[in-house]
């Protein structure tokens, strides 16, 4: 039996278990907003749950933020597994809100379907294009700050081999994994060097995925054959997964480290990881979710795409915090006339996946 969670915002965070058995109770009605007026938001987590230290996180903490901000209600739904993904995002609805925020390619169908039963109704989806007057998609070409942390991957390897791998062959993966075997490509063109990137063909759109988003014991063993294989910067692009190439890292005595994805790790994984943490690649979905929010409530929402990039600061690389020792100057400023040339346009970072 499938199970959901609502998490509510307060003084204290709880965390109920719903059985799906039927439908679900959906959360409470609307809390009175700023001004007097009545306005909520609700979020629906994708299949990874809301402690994911990625894009669920990212998210929610955006929508907290709006609620500080506006002095308006906001819940999430937190989904564990596929069969929770379309009963939660009726359930959002069901509240009466006026704004609701899918997290997650996995939502799109129960997304469409709903926007399209109650056209009243502002969406926005992370991570996903759809096509409808009353859905906001909030996408990210992390690609440009991917190919940032491949070319500092490159910079710092000392064994001339780095790599990456993902969760899943979708778009929002493949997107870092095709910036960041660029930026490796870049750093031998720039210095007629031949480090190799495993994990990942840009070319036939294939490399090494673990088939989930959750389970830590695969990040584990993908990442310590890697470092066997001789990488020594590993890009997990794998949600909760990567917190076993971490771990992997950590075990391996310093023979490796790992770029994080989405938020900064250094901030919301474990301590322990900060030694092998080199940087992270970041997504501000926070700030993009309180900017929609916002123009929910003022009444000023369209369907035009987010796109997060280099130039809005919708995506960057982390600082390197602890390992920070090992870029040197040099390498350091040339990661920041990179960022130049792709703000730019002097250098050009493509993908298929590519949001548009």
């Amino acid at each position: 039996m499938s199970k959901s969670f609502v998490v509510r915002v307060g003084a204290v965070v709880a965390v109920a278990m719903l059985s799906l058995a039927g439908c679900a109770p959906a959360p409470e009605a609307p809390a009175a907003g700023g001004g007097g007026e009545q306005f909520c938001a609700r979020m629906v987590t994708n299949s990874g749950g809301l402690d994911d230290r990625s894009f669920n996180d990212a998210s929610w903490k955006g929508m907290q933020d709006a609620a500080d901000q506006f002095d308006i209600d906001v819940d999430v739904l937190v989904s564990t597994s596929e069969t929770d993904l379309a009963p939660n995002v009726q359930q959002a609805v069901d509240t009466g809100c006026g704004f609701v925020l899918t997290v997650g390619y996995e939502l799109t169908p129960a997304t469409i379907e709903q926007a399209a039963a109650h056209p009243d109704v502002d969406f926005a989806i992370v991570d996903d294009v759809a096509d409808a007057p009353n859905i906001k998609p909030l996408v990210f070409d992390t690609a440009q700050a991917a190919f940032l942390s491949g070319y500092l991957a490159a910079g710092v390897s000392t064994t001339g081999k780095v790599a990456t791998f993902g969760g899943g062959n979708q778009p929002p993966v493949t997107l870092f994994m095709d910036g960041f075997v660029d930026g490796v490509a870049q750093y031998n063109k720039v210095h007629g060097t031949a480090v190799v990137a495993l994990g990942w063909d840009k070319q036939t759109q294939d490399g090494v995925f673990t088939g989930d988003f959750e389970d830590i014991n695969k990040g584990l063993t993908v990442t310590q054959g890697l470092i066997d294989q001789g990488a020594d910067v590993i890009l997990p692009v794998a949600g909760q997964v990567g917190e076993g190439a971490a771990r992997a890292a950590l075990d391996s005595g310093g023979r490796a480290s790992i770029i994080w994805v989405d938020t900064d790790g250094y901030d919301v994984l474990a301590a322990e990881f900060r030694p092998v943490l080199l940087t992270s690649v970041l997504k501000n979905t926070g700030d993009a979710v309180v900017t929609i929010v916002k123009s929910s409530i003022d009444g000023d929402f369209n369907n035009s795409p987010y796109i997060g990039t280099l130039e809005n600061g919708g995506v960057d690389i982390a600082p390197f915090h602890d390992l920070a020792g090992r870029v040197t100057p040099e390498l350091s400023a040339e990661i920041d006339a990179l960022r130049a040339d792709i703000i730019s346009g002097a250098v050009t970072v493509t993908s298929p996946s590519t949001p548009r």
